[in-house]
């Protein structure tokens, strides 16, 4: 499946696919159509740019990541010219197999392009060097917090609820909402849904705490 939404591109990834022997179940040029057609077809892997309509920004990022937790086993490999970090860190969640990320003007090689796109529905990984790098630079981390709002995400990973950590910290139920917000926004969790931004926010946490002496 090849999401691109300019006509030239997208053409010729189709034709350059097909003669090495892929089969291109279709070519779409927007997101929502992306999805319906992931959904219709189930393909094994999606190349999709990154900047769609219809703002051109990060549509087709964040198709890719509501693709990945529609279908776990989906292959996704970006093509762009641009580098964005605002939804890799979500898609990248999991784990990086099956997941590629390319920039379209260091893919000297068509043969190079076809290989990755092979190593991602393998369940490979197949990352720019340059997109690790941007990716690492911007992470947030647990330093960007507050004391208050570090106990709270430590109380959030033991699993209690707003009502049990306001009790636990003595505080009120609203304020616990006011540090939770803020440590969202902190850690540039996207706004998704409440339940999906906890479990990204515990994720972080965890992963901060692999470092820390027992």
């Amino acid at each position: 499946m090849i999401a691109e939404d300019a006509a030239v591109v997208r053409e010729g990834l189709v034709g350059l696919l097909t003669d090495r022997g892929l089969q291109v179940a279709a070519a779409v040029g927007d997101p929502q159509a992306l999805l319906a057609a992931v959904d219709r077809t189930r393909p094994d892997a999606v190349v999709a740019d990154i900047r769609m309509p219809p703002t051109h920004r990060d549509e087709g990022l964040r198709a890719a990541a509501e693709l990945r937790r529609r279908h776990p086993g989906l292959g996704i490999l970006l093509f762009s010219q641009y580098i964005e970090t605002s939804y890799a860190h979500t898609l990248l969640a999991d784990g990086p197999a099956g997941i590629g990320y390319l920039l379209k003007d260091r893919v000297l090689d068509v043969d190079e392009f076809v290989e990755a796109l092979h190593r991602v529905v393998g369940g490979g990984t197949a990352l720019d060097p340059d997109v690790i790098s941007r990716l690492l630079r911007a992470r947030p981390t647990l330093a960007a917090l507050t004391p208050r709002e570090h106990e709270t995400l430590a109380h959030m990973a033991a699993g209690l609820t707003n009502a049990a950590i306001a009790a636990r910290m003595e505080i009120s139920q609203r304020a616990v909402e006011k540090h939770t917000a803020t440590l969202f926004d902190k850690l540039e969790i996207p706004r998704t849904t409440a339940t999906h931004r906890r479990v990204q926010a515990v994720l972080r946490y965890l992963e901060g705490q692999e470092g820390d002496p027992p």
